[in-house]
């Protein structure tokens, strides 16, 4: 398999629940051998979260640190069943990318009808560009539906690494993560791979997502990690 060269799931203190500067993380990228990262810390509704001005700020921030590039962007919470997230325009205009994701703590799980068309709703928004973690079987979903809505949208579906690590919380990722890869392969349904990390020494490490990629044969040519330039043909590429 080819190298990784970009994670586009990284959280800073700004989230409130994560350990690292931006400094820091844009260091931890550069050790190992990233070219490009991208800082998500979560949206104003998830307790702790950073104030919309943090958002509103991102021009002060250096476009490339220690050899990367660096692009400021968010991971949002989907806040109801619709598909809400917890950003205005204003402010989704301003983000480099944009992460969808259902939190426990911001949305309460229902259905699997009401879980997959929150999912669906959120990827309505033209500014929503991949679909974090949905591995987490806390929230029941329609994982077909899912892939080919994403497809229709071009929108990207997030192997998370964190997900697979010791201790992770979400429930049954290994089991769901084989699943929405046999679809994602089923449906020519391109993937990214992130580590969600929370902590500068996490960047970069993608070791047990790798491992089972490698256990399913997924397409390489289906992951987008191997490619800056092709991982930006997805930013804001549905937006007028």
């Amino acid at each position: 398999m080819k190298k990784f060269l970009l994670d586009t799931h990284t959280h800073t203190v700004a989230s409130g629940h994560a350990y690292g500067t931006v400094t820091e993380m844009a260091k931890a990228a550069s050790e190992a051998g990233l070219k490009l990262l991208v800082i998500t810390d979560h949206g104003p509704k998830l307790p702790g979260g950073p104030h919309e001005m943090y958002f509103r700020n991102f021009r002060v921030i250096d476009r490339e640190m220690f050899g990367v590039e660096l692009l400021m962007g968010a991971e949002l919470n989907i806040i109801d069943y619709n598909g809400t997230v917890d950003m205005e325009e204003s402010l989704l205009k301003k983000m480099a990318l944009c992460i969808a994701s259902l939190h426990t703590v911001c949305l309460r799980p229902g259905t699997r009808e009401e879980n997959t068309r929150a999912l669906l709703g959120a990827m309505d928004n033209p500014y929503v560009r991949i679909i974090g973690h949905p591995d987490d079987g806390r929230f029941e979903l329609d994982y077909e539906a899912m892939v080919k809505e994403a497809k229709k949208h071009g929108i990207l579906i997030e192997l998370n690494n964190s997900s697979l690590v010791s201790g992770a919380c979400r429930k049954n990722s290994p089991a769901n993560l084989r699943k929405i890869l046999g679809l994602c392969e089923r449906y020519g349904q391109e993937i990214i791979v992130n580590t969600d990390a929370h902590f500068p020494s996490s960047v970069g490490r993608f070791g047990e997502a790798k491992s089972l990629l490698a256990e399913c044969g997924f397409p390489e040519e289906l992951i987008v990690n191997t490619d800056v330039e092709r991982f930006k043909k997805y930013l804001n590429s549905s937006i007028d």
